[in-house]
């Protein structure tokens, strides 16, 4: 699945599912919120914000759906 910036997805929380936007792709490790990451360019993380809450993520593509 290619997942670009802007791409609208949902993907599923304890709270129950939620929508949001891909902000970014990272190939790299990075930190998020206090957490570490770990990204390549065969295994990208996709940084995604919240439309309800503004709140960001990181997910890898399998946890995404593109809506």
């Amino acid at each position: 699945m290619a997942l670009g910036k802007g791409t609208k997805v949902s993907w599923s929380t304890p709270q129950g599912g939620t929508e949001g936007t891909v902000v970014e792709e990272r190939t790299e490790d990075f930190e998020l919120d206090g957490r570490t990451y770990r990204a390549s360019p065969e295994e990208p993380r996709y940084v995604v914000e919240s439309a309800q809450t503004g709140a960001r993520a990181a997910h890898r593509a399998v946890a995404l759906t593109e809506r």
